[in-house]
């Protein structure tokens, strides 16, 4: 099969204007002319395919070792302020326990303010103002006997004049 191809006109002017037909064998010719270069063109292709794998596969590599490192450092950076806060919260509540005299174990707060404040609490509760006041003025009275009537009959009595 003949395929027409159109070619640049001659700078001659006796020479009209003509289409140039190929055969078959020609085209292919020129197609394989061509592909020759356009594959020549990349070669290498293949090589630098595998290689950039190569790279891409070194950078992810070194990459996840990176986020390991960087993983364990924050990790080991929580544990660090982690500890750092527990013993300044120790050492909060073992001043204020030296301060009011109140067992540490029983302060519950992280700031100092809260513990002040708890201690305060503590020691207010524990020492409600003294002893109650008794009416008989505190001392032993003797024994009533008898009956349980008999004893609230005597109370009411001594009580109730």
């Amino acid at each position: 099969m003949a395929e027409t191809v159109h070619q640049e006109p001659s700078t001659t002017a006796a020479q009209p204007q003509e289409e140039r037909t190929f055969t078959q064998s020609e085209m292919n010719a020129i197609i394989q002319d061509r592909l020759n270069r356009e594959r020549g063109k990349y070669a290498d292709y293949e090589a630098l395919k595998e290689k950039a794998a190569q790279f891409d596969a070194a950078q992810e590599a070194g990459k996840t070792e990176l986020q390991k490192a960087t993983e364990k450092v924050s990790r080991l950076q929580a544990q660090l302020d982690a500890m750092t806060q527990a013993d300044e919260v120790r050492q909060v509540r073992e001043n204020i326990s030296r301060k009011t005299g109140v067992p540490a174990a029983l302060l519950s707060g992280a700031t100092e303010e809260e513990c002040n404040a708890q201690a305060q609490a503590i020691l207010q509760f524990a020492n409600p103002g003294g002893y109650p006041n008794v009416r008989d003025g505190g001392e032993p009275a003797a024994r009533p006997t008898g009956s349980a009537r008999e004893q609230f009959a005597g109370w009411a009595q001594q009580y109730f004049k």
